[in-house]
């Protein structure tokens, strides 16, 4: 790694090694570089929905929010990429950036911004990318069995009869999300509690509760303690906001909370001494902006939260972050909005997994650099379509190409109408194979009824609610299959996860960063390795049962049929239940795992 900084004078400076040319110009508070090298493919950039290779397009390295179709936005925006001319750059700056991909490389970045330049095979770049940024950890091994969630279950009465549903239909789950849990005020209080109000760093004991009139929760530790003893953990959902609550509702602990945080200034402040408020038209509009730069701010937050930890919560699923959209926005550690339309999630998803522990789990939804450290990412807001499927998983291989090693989507969409029975089934099968494997749903009728319609009445995405909306009983026995392999598969995962951890690469590879001198590899960007001996090559059209694929060099053995396959060329998956390989020689059995 070679670190280029650019000239404070102003003068041009030309830096040339080998096959690649760099040259800076500054122009007052900004730089471009111009980057000439004979390169034929370009990865990485974040979570990109757009493609995979982005030679011959524009990224915007922008932490945006956008519900569905997402196009060139990103919820998790890294300003790094390496091609397949054995060099990669890492432009070191929280502020927004523009890099051209054509056939020079133009990158325009702040004059204070470092640049770093890597060289050597994918992997390595990889590796020492994320090993300058600090230590990974790998999620604890629950973390790699089935997760379930649906933002309709607001009751206990709803997570007895999922759990109930699990049991009568023979699903396994390791992992159950609640969204819709809290009083939609304070986001640490459960819905319908009675208690007394605290005020600042003054924190709640389970204790301090009164759930005998409530109508949603009866005994939530009990029913935290009872998912546990099924083996299944619970993680809740939060969000960084001291809300402002609709006209004509009123929470005293929120606004306690709101007076608080101003008065402390434990919140995101305007230059002109003002607080800062999200601006109308966004999620979440006039509410204040927790400032997790501040350590008083940390002490406060979760001051209110650490009796869900204590009652036996697994973790949190930190949605949203992607708060910033005025320059004049300041923190406590003098970042600017300039800066924080970037770092903001990031410092908030720090600020959680710092709080958590590794023995916990962190589901989040925005990153930036150094999402890497604070896993797991999810994909965002998806619709349950084809072409959604097939751009969440160029999300999810365009950010292992940037570094993300643990990460997960939505099966079968999050949003709008039902997936269809096929793409339910391919969804999950691709699920099956990625670091996290998850069914989610947004509430019923639809979250943004103004911009998509939603599935009428219920719109859970599990197994059994698709099954019975399209009248396919046997659909259950084939993703049955599915969630019971992947518990077969947790020990494999989990050691791979390990692994991968520790030596700062992906999970999910594309096929070239196992075989950097194939240049076939470089052709075929719907396979992917899954660790070191599994090569899946998802199914995403409609209705289709097999595919032809790329086998590179070396024997491999089809996970469902055993038939051995010669590597080095194009075989069909006719044979096979679903295209999964395993490398031949491989400490991996099926049967045993």
């Amino acid at each position: 790694m070679i670190r280029l900084e650019t000239d404070k004078t102003g003068e041009i400076i030309k830096i040339d090694r080998g096959d690649i040319s760099i040259t800076y110009t500054k122009e007052g508070e900004m730089c471009q570089a111009v980057i000439q090298n004979n390169y034929k493919h370009i990865y990485g950039m974040g979570e990109k929905f757009d493609y995979i290779d982005q030679k011959g397009h524009t990224c915007i390295n922008r932490v945006e929010e956008k519900f569905c179709n997402q196009g060139d936005k990103t919820y998790c925006s890294i300003p790094f990429f390496f091609t397949d001319s054995g060099w990669g750059l890492f432009v070191e700056t929280d502020c927004v950036t523009s890099f051209e991909f054509e056939k020079e490389i133009r990158v325009n970045f702040p004059v204070n911004a470092s640049l770093f330049l890597f060289q050597g095979k994918p992997l390595d770049i990889i590796k020492e990318f994320n090993n300058y940024l600090g230590i990974i950890n790998s999620p604890p091994r629950y973390a790699f069995g089935p997760w379930i969630s649906a933002n309709r279950w607001n009751s206990q009465k709803d997570v007895e009869e999922v759990v109930a549903n699990l049991e009568n239909y023979d699903f396994p789950a390791t992992v159950l999300v609640l969204e819709a849990w809290s009083d939609e005020a304070t986001f640490y209080i459960w819905n319908g509690a009675k208690y007394k109000e605290k005020i600042g760093k003054e924190a709640f004991k389970y204790e301090d509760f009164d759930f005998s009139a409530s109508e949603q929760w009866d005994d939530p530790k009990q029913m935290v303690k009872d998912l546990t003893q099924k083996g299944i953990h619970t993680v809740l959902w939060q969000i960084p906001v001291y809300k402002k609550m609709e006209e004509g509702i009123h929470n005293l602990q929120n606004e306690i909370d709101e007076k608080y945080a101003i008065d402390n200034k434990l919140c995101l402040y305007k230059k002109d001494g003002s607080p800062y408020r999200i601006p109308e038209g966004n999620w979440f509009a006039g509410s204040l902006v927790p400032d997790f730069s501040n350590p008083e701010t940390k002490e406060a937050w979760f001051s209110k939260r650490q009796y869900l930890l204590d009652m036996g919560i697994s973790g949190f699923k930190t949605d949203g972050g992607e708060f910033i959209y005025d320059d004049s926005v300041v923190s406590s550690n003098n970042k600017t909005g300039k800066e924080l339309k970037n770092a903001y999630c990031q410092e908030y998803t720090r600020t959680y997994y710092d709080y958590l522990g590794k023995e916990n789990v962190l589901f989040s939804r925005a990153g930036y650099t150094g999402a890497q450290r604070t896993p797991i990412l999810w994909a965002g807001d998806h619709q349950s379509t084809y072409k959604e499927l097939k751009n969440v998983y160029r999300a999810a291989i365009s950010a292992a190409c940037s570094g993300i090693i643990f990460w997960g989507f939505d099966i079968g969409g999050f949003a709008g109408p039902l997936p269809s029975a096929d793409l339910y089934l391919k969804s999950t099968q691709f699920a099956c194979f990625c670091p996290v494997m998850q069914w989610h749903s947004e509430p019923d009728g639809g979250q943004f009824k103004e911009i998509l319609k939603g599935a009428e009445g219920n719109n859970e995405r599990s197994p059994w609610n698709i099954a019975r909306f399209y009248g396919k009983p046997e659909l259950l026995d084939e993703i049955r299959k599915w969630h019971k392999l992947r518990m077969k598969l947790i020990p494999y995962i989990y050691g791979e996860a390990q692994k991968a951890a520790d030596k700062g690469i992906p999970m999910m590879r594309m096929l070239f960063m196992e075989n950097p001198t194939d240049e076939k590899a470089y052709d075929y960007e719907d396979e992917y390795y899954f660790g070191d001996d599994l090569l899946v090559a998802p199914l995403f059209e409609e209705n289709i049962k097999s595919r032809t694929l790329y086998l590179p060099k070396g024997k491999w053995i089809g996970m469902f049929s055993k038939n051995l396959y010669e590597g080095g060329g194009i075989v069909s998956s006719d044979n096979e239940e679903y295209p999964v390989f395993i490398r031949q020689g491989a400490d991996f059995d099926i049967d045993r795992e």
